[in-house]
């Protein structure tokens, strides 16, 4: 099942109001759970580029209110770029201030897992941070827009964030939406909140032509969530995901095949 809010002035309510119809955060966080949080440091740009921390700052309030024994906010910024300037740029510490249970993490300076990707194709081997396999839950965060590779990038293209950052050279050199769909077989989101208020329509990842859709998508479904984010997406007269069916984007299409939920 996937939700689709429109927004009004008061973010948290809109949250909220996103998840009522999935039974509520209550539904996918209980008391006393180690929880990850995942958003979209892709750049330090304003959103759609990255995540909103007024966006973040409302979903710790929601998942605060289970009274989950710790929240880590953890991101790995792009591999083309200054990545430790971006993350320090978006300031996520700050937050730490007002949830005391909240860890922030810079993923590069953490311990990774190599994993085997038994049915692969494209990609056979990953290694993703050890601290998913010390939580209970995971909570992606991603912001809607197109990608000048990968034609759209949302809840499945948010996991590349959880690849060690060496290895996303190679992974964009061929059948980089492919594999994109193949590293979502590692890791299974609990929850996917997706930031609508903005969005990119061509362009992308980092800049592009901005639109406001103004809405909120929650899901516990990566690939139903990415579906409904596209077709707003094309919504927009001048996208550059026009005349495209959905179903056959690559990473769309593969990720059904493969049985990715």
């Amino acid at each position: 099942m996937i939700t689709k809010t429109k927004t009004t002035d008061n973010l948290s309510n809109d949250i909220k109001n996103a998840l009522v119809d999935l039974g509520g955060m209550a539904n996918f966080i209980k008391e006393g759970e180690k929880v990850f949080i995942k958003p979209n440091f892709n750049t330090s740009d304003p959103p759609p580029a990255s995540s909103d921390i007024e966006f973040i700052r409302a979903v710790l309030k929601e998942v605060s209110k289970q009274n989950p024994s710790q929240i880590i906010l953890g991101e790995a910024p792009t591999f083309f770029g200054n990545s430790k300037k971006y993350f320090k740029d978006k300031n996520p510490h700050i937050l730490e201030q007002e949830f005391s249970n909240l860890k922030v993490i810079y993923l590069p300076d953490e311990k990774w897992i190599k994993k085997d990707i038994s049915n692969g194709k494209f990609l056979k081997t990953a290694s993703i941070p050890k601290i998913l396999s010390e939580v209970d839950k995971i909570i992606y965060l991603p912001c809607l827009k197109t990608h000048a590779w990968a034609q759209f990038t949302g809840a499945l293209k948010l996991s590349v964030g959880l690849l060690k950052p060496i290895q996303r050279v190679k992974m964009h050199s061929s059948h980089l939406q492919e594999k994109i769909a193949e590293l979502n077989l590692l890791v299974k989101p609990d929850l996917i909140i997706m930031d609508g208020r903005k969005c990119f329509i061509e362009g992308g990842p980092s800049e592009g032509n901005v639109k406001e859709p103004n809405v909120i998508l929650a899901s516990p479904n990566r690939v139903e969530l990415d579906i409904e984010a596209v077709k707003i997406i094309q919504s927009f007269t001048g996208n550059s995901l026009e005349n495209i069916d959905v179903l056959n984007i690559p990473q769309i299409k593969y990720a059904k095949e493969l049985g990715i939920l």
